[in-house]
């Protein structure tokens, strides 16, 4: 049971013990854990999910730390209540590229040590990724960085590939091996999180008519790779620690009931490095919230 909040760090009594990793972050022993709860959603328009009023619905799952994907606006454009959180540290990257297109935030009770955006541009060089036919990729507000005394948490809201696959070359060859580097040059100085829409769907289990939809966008083989990647990094998909069910979705189509009947995708996700494999306590998907067309999804984790 928790105790109280402090600092936006939930308390909870815990028998003494200690944990062990298998990588190189080794933490010491507590006699109290200390539960950071990290939510991901992606908006589809910050200002759009203020108008149906459900902007503070997602603060009643009690974020530590949240990240907004396609928020569609810049900073001054949002509404008040969106801009200045109480409580809360506020850092916004809008794309520089197209107004009311992409973008990211962040909302966090802790102030991060530092925090930056989109890929660096050494890697963003290295892919190519400052251009390609609809824009530049590495322009469009969809990467935000923290550091934090702990670990280092980011958000992606990856470019899809189109309805004609006609970005699944940037998907596959340049943008998911960009930013699966960038994670990995930050794993190697201490523990990642990373969350966000990876606009993809891993596995026939993460969507509810895969054989309809196998080579379609979202999930083909190129774009699974991606996350077939990202395990063999060392990163772990939290909610498959603890839960292999199979209506587990955070995207439905806006059309013929789709969510109502969940008929969905899971195409949003938190990933940790296994060093933290056994400090995810609860991993969960939150389709009772609305106001998007994807729901968030979260984790508690503890330090």
């Amino acid at each position: 049971m928790y105790l109280a909040t402090l600092s936006g760090v939930r308390l909870r009594n815990y028998r003494p013990r200690r944990f062990f990793f298998r990588g190189r972050f080794p933490f010491p022993k507590y006699d109290t854990l200390l539960y950071m709860r990290i939510v991901s959603w992606n908006v589809n328009g910050v200002r759009a999910v203020v108008r149906k009023e459900n902007w503070n619905d997602i603060f009643k799952l009690k974020p530590d730390i949240l990240f907004l994907q396609e928020i569609k606006a810049e900073k001054e454009q949002l509404p008040d209540e969106a801009q200045n959180v109480s409580g809360y540290h506020s850092f916004f990257n809008s794309s520089k590229t197209k107004k009311g297109y992409s973008g990211t935030a962040l909302y966090s009770k802790r102030e991060p040590i530092s925090v930056s955006y989109e890929l660096p541009e050494d890697i963003a060089a290295k892919y190519n990724l400052n251009t390609d036919d609809y824009g530049e990729p590495n322009r469009e507000g969809r990467v935000i960085t923290a550091e934090f005394p702990e670990f280092f948490a980011v958000t992606s809201y990856t470019p899809n590939s189109k309805e004609d696959l006609s970005r699944l070359e940037l998907r596959h060859d340049r943008w998911d091996p960009a930013f699966l580097e960038h994670c990995v040059t930050l794993q190697n100085k201490k523990p990642v999180i990373f969350c966000g829409d990876l606009n993809v769907a891993h596995k026939e289990i993460d969507l509810a008519r895969p054989k309809e939809n196998e080579g379609k966008k979202g999930f083909t083989k190129e774009e699974r790779e991606g996350v077939d990647n990202m395990l063999e990094e060392g990163f772990v998909d939290s909610l498959r620690i603890q839960d292999s069910s199979e209506d587990r979705y955070t995207w439905w189509s806006p059309w013929g009931g789709a969510r109502e009947r969940n008929v969905g995708w899971r195409i949003d996700y938190v990933f940790v490095s296994d060093q933290l494999e056994d400090n995810v306590v609860n991993a969960q998907v939150h389709p009772e919230v609305y106001g998007s067309d994807h729901c968030p999804v979260s984790i508690d984790i503890d330090f």
